[in-house]
């Protein structure tokens, strides 16, 4: 008989000794004395788990009191704004002006036209540099004499607010669509801005090129006032929420104002203009809007004009609105 088959394990006060065992990706041998060792560990973190929850000061409401924040935590110093829409207006930035310049940037800078519109302005032979005339592409200098000649009588710039109703395209409209142009009388104008299909309101007609960027231009923060009614009732941390900015797709939104004017309706200002910006914020916040029309964009309000119609913006209306663009 081999000698190995003959060898009695060892025995130990409560019978055969067990072979210790090294588990995989483990340094440490498993034991029954192992194992009571690590039972009486976990046993004693609930003992102290259960002590912390004894010992916590008890509430009503069975939530924890807010932790204080630490000592280096940095806060607003007294008196500061307590959001972000009552910081004061910023200023937008000037354009540096760095020659020499491109004839067309050079136009636009001096509030003669948009950049596209001075390239037509070039086309048409209107614009000189040292008395010769500019062609496209043309650089230049501080001290360069540059002129803009109309032929003819310069036609006026002029300004309208215009209720778009429901169902009309502000403008490029598909087969069996309907546009701005198509549903007012006014020649030689164009929509500033766009409004969904779905969503009716405010939108202001002009000739005037110059006022495109200077009131869509993500640099210049002008607002525009809407008005929202959902189909469910607004939730409590609703308007908290939106005022701080909503993460729709991979950014966020600026902050915004919010007035709720009842469980289903509110106002809100933005400063910027994203795709469907509102309707998707609601979406993010569970909120689905049935109705949504512009009240007003910067000191230009709709009032009581009847769906469909416009007006022409005169007189103060008109300073001040120019004035904020810095166009007058």
């Amino acid at each position: 008989m081999n000698s190995d088959m003959s060898k009695k394990p060892s025995q130990g006060p409560n019978g055969p000794k067990r072979k210790a065992w090294v588990g995989k990706n483990t340094h440490r041998k498993f034991s029954p004395e192992n194992a009571s060792g690590q039972a009486h560990k976990n046993l004693s973190k609930e003992k102290s788990a259960a002590q912390i929850r004894h010992n916590a000061p008890k509430t009503t409401s069975g939530v924890l009191p807010h932790t204080p924040r630490p000592a280096h935590y940095k806060t607003k110093p007294t008196g500061a704004p307590k959001s972000p829409y009552m910081q004061p207006a910023r200023k937008n930035p000037e354009p540096v002006a760095v020659y020499p310049m491109r004839i067309n940037k050079y136009l636009a800078l001096k509030k003669h036209s948009t950049r596209r519109g001075a390239d037509e302005l070039i086309e048409k032979k209107q614009v000189f540099i040292n008395g010769r005339h500019a062609v496209l592409g043309d650089k230049v200098l501080e001290t360069d004499n540059v002129e803009v000649r109309f032929r003819g009588k310069q036609i006026p710039y002029v300004y309208y607010t215009y209720n778009k109703p429901r169902g009309i395209v502000t403008h490029s409209a598909q087969r069996g669509d309907s546009e701005i142009k198509h549903e007012v009388s006014l020649t030689d104008v164009f929509p500033i801005g766009r409004l969904d299909k779905d969503s009716h309101g405010l939108i202001i007609l002009t000739n005037d090129g110059r006022i495109t960027e200077r009131l869509l231009g993500p640099t210049f923060e002008h607002e525009k006032e809407y008005f929202v009614r959902t189909k469910n009732k607004l939730r409590t941390s609703f308007k908290k929420n939106m005022e701080a900015g909503v993460k729709i797709d991979a950014e966020k939104t600026a902050p915004c104002k919010v007035h709720i004017v009842s469980d289903n309706s509110f106002k809100i200002v933005l400063t910027e203009g994203k795709k469907h910006q509102i309707r998707r914020m609601c979406d993010a916040l569970f909120q689905e809007v049935i109705d949504l029309e512009r009240v007003r964009i910067m000191n230009v309000s709709l009032g009581k004009l009847p769906e469909g119609t416009h007006r022409e913006i005169i007189g103060e209306e008109l300073k001040i609105f120019l004035r904020l663009l810095d166009l007058a």
